[in-house]
């Protein structure tokens, strides 16, 4: 059942970048990540706000708010931890999992959804954070994450590079494993 296993694979991701995020040293968060013009702070903002965006446009649950989770100037931590635990809740609920709706890609379900793009950027974005912060033993991704990851998100054709999503795919690092190749095809540098 997708919403069954888009909330496990969410629970994983997002533990993942959990586990990342709470080991960014105090003076990484102003570093410069892969992703270009972004600090490591950008990144794990994005993270917060595509998800509080994505949440808030559902109608359904509990709507995300500034105590919750729309305080720039707030711990971005515990910002993480909240948004990441109402959209963990919300997928984990099978009436809200199925919720259909029209999608930018047409009918879908707010597993769908979460499962195909949410889970993925987490995925992605955890390298970002750790690469940035200088925490390489936690840049190491799994092979199988990275297949499905590239499996769900390659139908979305032309519209995976618009702004703000992936760049252009660039040549891979030398090292030739399937991280760089993965990496590669998201347009970043590993």
């Amino acid at each position: 059942m997708i919403s069954t296993d888009a909330a496990d694979r969410f629970r994983r991701m997002a533990a993942r970048f959990s586990t990342v995020v709470d080991a960014i040293p105090s003076p990484a968060w102003g570093a410069p990540s892969p992703c270009d013009g972004w600090s490591v702070r950008d990144v794990v903002e994005h993270v917060i706000n595509s998800e509080r965006e994505f949440l808030g446009r559902m109608p359904f649950g509990q709507s995300p708010g500034p105590s919750d989770v729309d305080d720039p100037a707030g711990d971005p931590l515990d910002r993480w931890r909240r948004i990441r635990d109402m959209l963990q809740a919300a997928l984990d609920d099978s009436a809200t999992s199925s919720h259909s709706y029209e999608g930018y890609f047409g009918p879908t379900t707010f597993a769908e959804t979460v499962d195909t793009f949410y889970t993925d950027d987490l995925l992605v974005h955890s390298w970002d954070v750790a690469r940035g912060a200088g925490l390489t033993a936690l840049e190491p991704m799994e092979a199988s994450d990275m297949e499905a990851a590239r499996a769900r998100l390659e139908p979305m054709g032309d519209a995976l590079r618009s702004p703000g999503i992936y760049g252009p795919p660039v040549e891979p690092a030398g090292d030739g494993t399937t991280q760089a190749a993965f990496l590669a095809w998201t347009g970043r540098r590993s």
